[in-house]
């Protein structure tokens, strides 16, 4: 894909986005702010039993970056499993927005794989390892708002 296709890629994901909204009853969720630039991002997600996304919305506001990303970020989580969604790097981010990015506007890129790390933190252990019990009762747990 061209760069003139990246940005129309992200302008349409900006203007069009997939998974905007809020889920009755997720599984887990979290939200963020960037307090440099304003955006913010609001990320759910619907589980099933063996831990892959079956459903993901987002809500929030801010530039067509964070919006965009958020957008894409959403499609590609469907059908990944914790341990898949755990291995998600800045650079899988990047990849996905396919322009270079200066440090301010990686930061807006960045917000919603923050976001996802917050809302899943309940569910992974502090090595990163799946929680022993099948409980995701703290998985439901909404996490604050903190910096980006």
């Amino acid at each position: 894909m061209s760069y003139d296709l990246y940005q129309e890629q992200i302008m349409d994901h900006y203007r069009k986005p997939r998974n905007k909204g809020h889920l009755d009853q997720p599984d887990c969720k979290a939200k963020d702010s960037n307090p440099l630039c304003g955006d913010s991002l609001e990320l759910e997600l619907k589980l099933d039993g063996d831990r892959k996304v079956i459903d993901v919305r987002f809500d929030g506001e801010g530039c067509a970056i964070s919006q965009a990303s958020a957008s894409l970020l959403t499609v590609a989580l469907k059908g990944k499993n914790l341990d898949q969604i755990r291995r998600l790097t800045a650079d899988d981010i990047t990849k996905m927005l396919g322009i270079p990015l200066s440090p301010v506007r990686l930061k807006c890129a960045l917000l919603s794989l923050d976001v996802l790390r917050l809302a899943l933190r309940p569910l992974l252990e502090p090595n990163g390892s799946p929680p022993t019990s099948d409980e995701p009762s703290s998985a439901s747990m909404e996490q604050g708002a903190g910096s980006a």
